[in-house]
């Protein structure tokens, strides 16, 4: 007989919140805001209720932050417009983990505004 103790997953508002927290590694490291999430989502996506969605949301964001900060590199030498994305970039990447953050300790799904779906 299969057992459910293998199929039941615990509800942890605290894990996911720090997984959206940590994406403002990026502001220590340079680098932490995509990895640490990564880790967390793909160890806890199958034990940990909702980390599967907040975690595809997370990684969706980071990834179009990365292709916005791209796009905007060409784009200041075209009237500065790109140093406009970017300060809009710096600021949806500080502004919206803590939002998330706070609806996820509420039990609330995340909404990251201008993210490209690359997860699914």
């Amino acid at each position: 007989m299969e057992s459910n103790y293998y199929t039941l997953k615990r509800t942890d508002n605290q894990l996911i919140l720090i997984t959206h927290l940590s994406q403002l590694l990026t502001y220590v490291t340079g680098f932490g805001g995509l990895i640490v999430p990564l880790i967390i989502w793909v160890t806890q996506k199958e034990h940990v209720s909702g980390m599967d969605e907040h975690g595809k949301s997370i990684l969706n964001f980071q990834l179009s932050l990365i292709v916005y900060s791209l796009i905007s590199i060409p784009l200041i030498f075209a009237l500065g417009l790109g140093i406009l994305l970017l300060i809009l970039v710096a600021i949806l990447a500080f502004v919206m983990p803590i939002v998330n953050a706070i609806k996820a300790s509420n039990g609330e799904l995340p909404s990251y505004p201008l993210s490209i779906n690359f997860v699914s």
